[in-house]
């Protein structure tokens, strides 16, 4: 079996130690944001299982004014009921990748956790919707759970 290398055209260095970057898998879309600016949860709802094929989407909810799009914004599609901001998922076109979604009713990005090549300078604050998380899978550490959605801030 053959190892693959991820060019550092998938791969983009931050512009600066003050950011986190990200990319998709083919490497057509790339993003950064304010590290330490956003606030990270992870969550255990069916639709974001499903969304994620995970037991728990981890995901950083960032201010629009502190995340940018690098490369390929017209490569990522959405998806989501139109009403409900809450919930949604954004795509490359071209790998599938899962993607960091706008949610400008709110003014806020929401970041999945695991597109990032860099740390984002913060941790999982909580777990949401932990009261329908999936059987199989136990939350064994000490981070707060909240059955449904986690206060705001």
């Amino acid at each position: 079996m053959t190892a693959h290398r991820i060019s550092s055209r998938q791969r983009p260095a931050a512009s600066s130690s003050k950011v986190a970057g990200g990319s998709c898998l083919c490497g057509e879309v790339a993003f950064e944001l304010v590290r330490s600016a956003g606030r990270m949860m992870n969550c255990h709802c069916a639709r974001c299982r499903r969304a994620h094929s995970a037991a728990h989407a981890s995901n950083i909810f960032v201010d629009s004014t502190k995340f940018r799009w690098l490369r390929g914004e017209t490569q990522v599609s959405n998806y989501g009921p139109p009403k409900d901001w809450h919930f949604g998922t954004a795509f490359c076109r071209l790998c599938g990748s899962t993607l960091p979604r706008e949610v400008r009713s709110v003014g806020i990005v929401v970041v999945p956790a695991g597109t990032l090549d860099s740390d984002p300078g913060m941790r999982p604050a909580g777990h949401g919707f932990a009261g329908s998380k999936a059987d199989w899978f136990p939350i064994t550490d000490d981070l707060p759970q909240f059955a449904g959605m986690p206060p705001v801030g």
